[in-house]
């Protein structure tokens, strides 16, 4: 399935796909296909870079970790960090939040919307509140007010803060996300990639869109040569950036309409399928 509004023939020649993983690149029991795993070889032996932009922190690219080539770069938090996937997810660039800003949007939050609960997501892994869902991946976890996990001694003497994550148990995901936004959208970004009412927080003007931003501009890559794909409200950004861009055929209403195509869902490849005709316009464009 493609849309009507599908990049025209004569679109420029991909040079760097950009595709989120949970709900777009991987299926839904967090597999990556055969096919979707031939379709992203062809790309990198037809010169096409891919990074994988993700919300996932860089210890959770072990799903991808057999699959990458070439560079073996990753955006991960949702552009707060760009990590060598070839190193083990070695940090090369961290866009942190700070932890005053973050204690700023605690607060607000916990007055806007009551019942709200914390995590705080670090360079060195996940700490949360007692109230909040435990992330049994992560079983060294701290548990503490967010308060206490965001205490520093001295400024700069703590890990880098890559994102804060709001929960709550009640209200609808896309009502809290605009709640919260409305309370403190002035210090710093909001988004969701969960089904659940779960918003990732992190410094303002980070996003995955101005990460992949950064890194293209480094290798001389414009906008109009990126394809990007994505199914949650934190893509919008990046497909709105990218010259042509995907919405999956699971995707959120907000990111259909953000996207410029469509193709079908995680389930059936929807990536692979567009790869897959990447190539083939990479390779007949060559003399």
């Amino acid at each position: 399935m493609t849309s009507p509004r599908s990049p025209r023939p004569s679109a420029p020649v991909a040079r760097l796909i950009a595709t989120d993983l949970d709900g777009t690149l991987l299926r839904d029991d967090k597999s990556v296909s055969e096919r979707t795993v031939a379709a992203l070889a062809a790309a990198e032996q037809a010169g096409i870079e891919v990074f994988f932009v993700t919300g996932r922190p860089a210890r959770w690219m072990d799903v991808v970790s057999d699959h990458v080539h070439g560079h073996g770069l990753a955006i991960c938090a949702n552009g707060a960090a760009v990590v060598d996937l070839h190193a083990g997810g070695a940090f090369l660039e961290v866009r942190p939040l700070e932890r005053p800003v973050a204690l700023d949007v605690v607060r607000a939050l916990r007055a806007a919307a009551p019942g709200t609960s914390f995590a705080v997501e670090l360079t060195t892994g996940i700490h949360y509140e007692p109230q909040y869902p435990p992330f049994f991946l992560d079983p060294g976890a701290t548990v503490a007010t967010a308060e206490k996990l965001l205490f520093e001694e001295e400024p700069g003497s703590a890990a880098p803060v890559l994102k804060l994550l709001a929960q709550h148990s009640e209200l609808d995901p896309d009502v809290f996300l605009a709640l919260a936004r409305e309370a403190a959208g002035d210090r710093a970004a909001f988004t969701r990639s969960s089904p659940t009412a779960l918003i990732e927080i992190s410094a303002l003007g980070v996003s995955k869109a101005s990460t992949l931003a950064l890194c293209c501009a480094e290798r001389g890559i414009a906008a109009e040569e990126v394809v990007a794909f994505g199914d949650m409200p934190n893509d919008i950004e990046m497909l709105s950036w990218a010259g042509r861009s995907y919405a999956m055929g699971n995707a959120h209403p907000d990111v259909v309409t953000a996207a410029s195509g469509r193709t079908v869902g995680n389930n059936d490849d929807g990536v692979a399928v567009v790869i897959e005709q990447l190539v083939a316009d990479a390779l007949a464009s060559r003399p």
